[in-house]
């Protein structure tokens, strides 16, 4: 994870259009803001803010790395956003201006990682806690923007604090809680420094959660990873009551809120969305919802309040009748592969592991979800009739699905011994062309019952990366990471030509007029080889750092983008070869990317679960 270098001045930037992506491990990541209008998230190192009727996306881009917390003032003018970095490294706190949506300040003190904020009621200040290596908390001026004051966040004999909630009604006072510590703090302005006073819970040992802090102050709640809620009095530091007794809350209190006219709406690691009140926190409203509930945020007074879990699903959540509406979905594992079907860009199919999903391009929604449990799917194709989408399996299957209904079509059971790693689809729709972890590239008869081995090509001695099929269906090219990549004969199944370089080829792509290749991967260059005789007319620099995993060519073949370990997507002029744009915005490794047919997008996705859609930059 190097910090993202821009590239020389001349090279143009390409145009985000849109954000398919919620990381939903970060807690309380999900905020409504007040203005009831939109919803502000982390993906990666940037910082969304979705219109909520609309659907129009603004990004902030600042953080170096992965953004680990997000807090909005009071009163909407503020966003403040923490970041974790590597080992002794000082994490960065960024300051946004929400109207502007630009940034004010960085705020460095804390080293690591920022484990969470909270802004004072009046905007005056924003407390932060630092991560575990880091242990401190943090008063910051936000007129000033500088630190007031600091202390170590936790004592001596107890664990890190991982949650701080500000009073509702004083600028002074704020609370921490997390592993076994729980400490109610005063702001002494006038000295600058910060008094903290442990809270007594008996012999109750907790580690804490969540935090949640009633309107009038008169009491916060805490909730714990075994399932109950304490709830303590901010004057006295004294426990008032736990609950529930019996029927604890699985997996852990992930998240809490307290709603203006009482009660408590209470989300759990098991996924389970309680509204329930002090003293016997008995469920009184409750719905089931899919993956651990990281956020509960609500929309003005909690009529109506958003919810984000940890499998990246954002629902919305109407109080009276307390039913769900999915309102967002995502990939929440690394996304392996994305295509197009044939001649149309009104939709795309990703693949990331256990799931294949189908996307509407221009309004982000997910049409189709396909999952096949505890497998990963390495990469994915549309037959070209549209009737079928071919998938590649880590068990060593070939599976085919439906792509409207999802339904399994047919399995080539046993089609590699390590896993099926690469797949094509000839444009007859009668063959499959399949690479697996051992090297071997199968030729595939599709019928429409059958389906049958034409052809095992034993050549390469590792993994097949990438395989792309000539227009005629007479010849294919597959690249492997043992450093060759071999041009086939599909008539008289055998081998035509064979290239080798010093590198793990991660991918290859036909130039459409078919008497060149392009291939990239580990060593970072991109190579442009002769297809008649497998020689290399030039090479250029692709990437300053790490791999590049994901190409592809326009139809005409006078541009083709590249994406890889540098987190950059990379338009390219074919024949200069030189960079004329670049699109910043991923914040995880890009694993695939497609220009989409019609020339209209380019469509990137990267290791952290996000798809991004970016403008293509030329007119075709």
């Amino acid at each position: 994870m190097e910090e993202q270098v821009l590239p020389e001045l001349d090279v143009a930037e390409l145009e985000l259009q849109a954000v398919i992506g919620f990381n939903g491990h970060v807690p309380n990541g999900l905020k409504c803001h007040p203005d009831q209008e939109h919803l502000i998230y982390p993906l990666g190192c940037t910082v969304l803010i979705q219109a909520i009727n609309t659907n129009e996306q603004n990004f902030l881009h600042g953080h170096g790395n992965n953004v680990s917390c997000v807090t909005i003032s009071k009163e909407g003018d503020y966003i403040a956003s923490g970041q974790v970095t590597f080992m002794g490294f000082k994490a960065d706190i960024i300051l946004w201006d929400f109207k502007k949506r630009e940034l004010i300040a960085r705020l460095s003190l804390h080293k690591g990682k920022i484990e969470a904020l909270a802004f004072s009621p009046n905007d005056l200040y924003l407390v932060s806690l630092g991560g575990p290596d880091d242990g401190s908390v943090v008063v910051w001026s936000i007129a000033k923007r500088d630190a007031i004051c600091g202390s170590p966040a936790a004592g001596l004999n107890v664990g890190n604090a991982t949650s701080v909630v500000f009073s509702r009604c004083r600028d002074e006072m704020f609370v921490t809680a997390g592993n076994g510590t729980i400490r109610v703090w005063e702001l002494d302005l006038p000295n600058r420094k910060i008094w903290p006073t442990e809270c007594q819970t008996g012999q109750m040992k907790r580690i804490v959660l969540s935090t949640g802090m009633a309107d009038d102050d008169s009491f916060f709640y805490l909730g714990t990873t075994t399932g109950d809620i304490l709830k303590m009095n901010p004057k006295t530091k004294l426990l008032a009551d736990t609950g529930p007794v019996k029927d604890k809350f699985s997996l852990g209190v992930s998240a809490l809120r307290c709603l203006k006219m009482g009660g408590l709406l209470v989300g759990s690691g098991a996924g389970l969305l309680i509204f329930c009140k002090s003293p016997s926190y008995k469920p009184i409203k409750k719905v089931q919802l899919q993956g651990g509930i990281t956020s509960i945020t609500l929309r003005g007074e909690g009529h109506q309040f958003f919810v984000g879990t940890e499998e990246s699903h954002i629902y919305r959540v109407n109080f009276t009748d307390f039913k769900e509406t999915l309102i967002a979905t995502c990939h929440f594992e690394a996304v392996q592969d994305i295509v197009f079907p044939f001649g149309t860009a009104e939709l795309f199919a990703t693949c990331a592991k256990k799931d294949i999903r189908v996307w509407h391009t221009m309004s982000k929604r997910e049409l189709l979800r396909i999952t096949v449990p505890n497998m990963t799917c390495h990469g994915i194709d549309f037959m070209r009739d549209g009737k079928s989408i071919i998938s590649a399996w880590d068990d060593g299957k070939i599976r085919a699905f439906a792509p409207e209904s999802g339904r399994l079509m047919y399995t080539i059971n046993s089609a590699h011994r390590i896993g099926v790693t690469a797949i094509a689809t000839t444009s007859d729709c009668k063959r499959i062309i399949s690479g697996g972890g051992e090297g071997e590239v199968r030729v595939w008869q599709v019928g429409c019952q059958t389906q049958k081995l034409e052809e095992a090509l034993k050549e390469h001695k590792s993994s097949v990366s990438c395989i792309r099929v000539k227009k005629n269906n007479e010849e294919c090219v597959t690249a492997s990471t043992d450093g060759t990549c071999i041009i086939w004969d599909l008539v008289r199944l055998r081998r035509n030509q064979m290239i080798l370089a010093n590198t793990l080829f991660q991918c290859v792509c036909y130039h459409p007029e078919e008497f060149q290749i392009i291939t990239s991967g580990t060593d970072r260059k991109i190579a442009y080889w002769e297809v008649f005789d497998g020689s290399v007319i030039r090479e250029l620099e692709g990437s300053l750092s790490g791999s590049i995993n994901g190409m592809d060519i326009t139809q005409e073949g006078g541009h083709f983008v590249t994406g890889g370990h540098d987190h950059l997507v990379k338009v390219w002029d074919y024949n200069e070869g030189e960079v004329t744009h670049v699109g910043v915005g991923h914040s995880g490794n890009i694993m695939a990317m497609r220009i989409s047919p019609g020339n209209q997008y380019i469509v990137s996705v990267s290791a952290d679960g996000a798809i991004l859609r970016w403008k293509y930059p030329f007119a075709s």
